[in-house]
């Protein structure tokens, strides 16, 4: 021990002096040229992107036990436990649109969030509203009054454009330590397949990226908007090890458009099943090919049919842009509104065809009774047609859930809602709104029709 002490002492004072030595010597301009420097980039751009701090409650599932008329007997006062706790959230966001007061962030930002606060570059704290979110994108959009204050926005770029080994900047607020700058490269693109999102085509880059940076931006050195910080990828979550996710700007601007027109996104369907074209499914079809999708099956009376796809099709290009893999074919419908033309190019029985679809609405057969209302969080509601004749029934029900101590049960034909009659999804939609504070079900079960008071 004694002789590695002063060796490591000694090495230090080396290195010290060695540092020092170095930057005296370095001067602040070479050759009358300054030394690059992010700084003027990253100092336009840091007052648009802002943290964002959230509180909220969310349901608690009680325990079976809780409603044992035996256990409430000898332990009296559980009964009345809290049925909600509060939670907070810490995550970023971008300015897109400073007239409008748009910011963008990530939908798990601000899922269930009953006051959002958004805290500018200079301290000021704002109120802001939910305009919409998309939870399969995880993409959110809120809106702050900006009365007699200046905001300013990042400008887009192209992301198609962007390559890999570009350089990039990653700015949000990791851990709630505040806003914070990481620079790196773009190490990937296309990634898909990771399970995050249901819609997944994100940027990789090893630019530093932790909890918190959610929502954030990832700009290019021109300062550009190239994409919204999502995701990282770390052994147990806990932090950055050099890769991390962001939704490219291109797919960020489709979906906020529709969040800002609708309050949500307005998917349509093709109406097709399909797989990746693999190198065995190439030589049986006798293709040369390396990429492409591969038709499995076609929905009747769907979109799909009435552009006469057919199973055994090979998509290579939709709208001129190649299709590489089943999950990037899905990502392009999926960001496509209804009525969208598609242009699509099959190879069928070694021929190139060009067929046209038109995107159809997505036929929704089943809700989670949480996004309708929170007391109805636990309940599955599915849709269905008999001869033509719609109804709608529960399909589950989750033993302690809130919809089931509200007495709602598996199987319960629902009849009306508040009294009016409903028949199908979008009916209890119109019925059902996430603040009412009561419910009233008319249900059939068995052969038994009663009334349920949910409150």
């Amino acid at each position: 021990m004694s002789l590695v002490k002063p060796f490591f002492v000694s090495t230090v004072l080396i290195i010290s002096a060695f540092t020092t030595n170095v930057f005296a010597v370095i001067p602040a301009y070479v050759e009358g040229q300054a030394l690059p420097s992010l700084a003027p980039m990253i100092e336009k751009t840091r007052p648009a992107v802002v943290n964002i701090a959230t509180r909220g409650s969310v349901n608690i599932q009680n325990h079976p036990l809780l409603n044992d008329p035996l256990f409430k007997r000898f332990f009296k006062g559980f009964e009345n436990m809290p049925q909600r706790k509060e939670v907070k959230s810490l995550g970023s966001g971008v300015i897109i649109d400073a007239d409008a007061g748009y910011i963008v962030t990530n939908h798990h930002v601000i899922e269930g969030a009953d006051e959002i606060a958004v805290t500018l570059h200079d301290g000021q704290q704002l109120e802001a509203k939910v305009v919409g979110s998309d939870p399969e994108a995880d993409v959110a959009i809120l809106k702050v009054e900006q009365d007699d204050l200046e905001l300013t926005h990042i400008p887009f770029a192209d992301s198609s454009e962007i390559k890999v080994g570009d350089f990039a900047v990653a700015i949000g607020n990791p851990f709630g330590l505040g806003q914070t700058v990481t620079s790196g490269i773009i190490s990937a693109l296309g990634r898909t397949g990771l399970g995050i999102e249901g819609y997944e085509d994100f940027i990789q880059t090893d630019a530093s990226i932790n909890p918190g940076n959610s929502g954030g931006a990832l700009v290019n050195l021109r300062g550009e908007l190239i994409g919204i910080n999502t995701a990282i990828l770390a052994s147990g979550g806990a932090g950055n090890v050099g890769i991390g996710f962001a939704i490219p700007i291109n797919m960020v601007r489709e979906l906020t458009d529709q969040l800002i027109e609708y309050g949500e996104v307005r998917r349509g369907m093709l109406g097709v099943i399909m797989q990746n074209l693999t190198p065995e499914l190439a030589r049986a079809f006798g293709l040369d090919m390396h990429q492409g999708v591969v038709i499995s099956q076609v929905v009747e009376n769907s979109a799909a049919e009435k552009a006469e796809l057919k199973a055994g099709d090979v998509v290579s290009e939709i709208n001129g842009v190649p299709v590489k893999s089943a999950s990037s074919m899905r990502n392009m419908v999926g960001l496509m509104r209804v009525g969208a033309k598609m242009d699509i190019k099959v190879i069928r029985d070694g021929d190139e065809k060009i067929l046209t679809a038109y995107i159809e609405d997505e036929v929704e057969q089943s809700l989670e009774g949480e996004k309708l209302n929170a007391r109805l969080a636990g309940a599955v509601i599915e849709s269905h047609d008999d001869n033509g004749n719609q109804f709608l029934v529960m399909s589950d029900v989750s033993r302690g859930s809130p919809a089931w101590n509200a007495r709602l049960r598996k199987g319960d034909l629902i009849l009306s809602v508040n009294r009016a009659p409903v028949k199908s999804l979008s009916d209890i939609k119109k019925m059902v709104k996430p603040n009412d504070e009561q419910i009233l079900f008319n249900v059939q079960r068995g052969q038994t029709a009663l009334f349920i008071l949910i409150q």
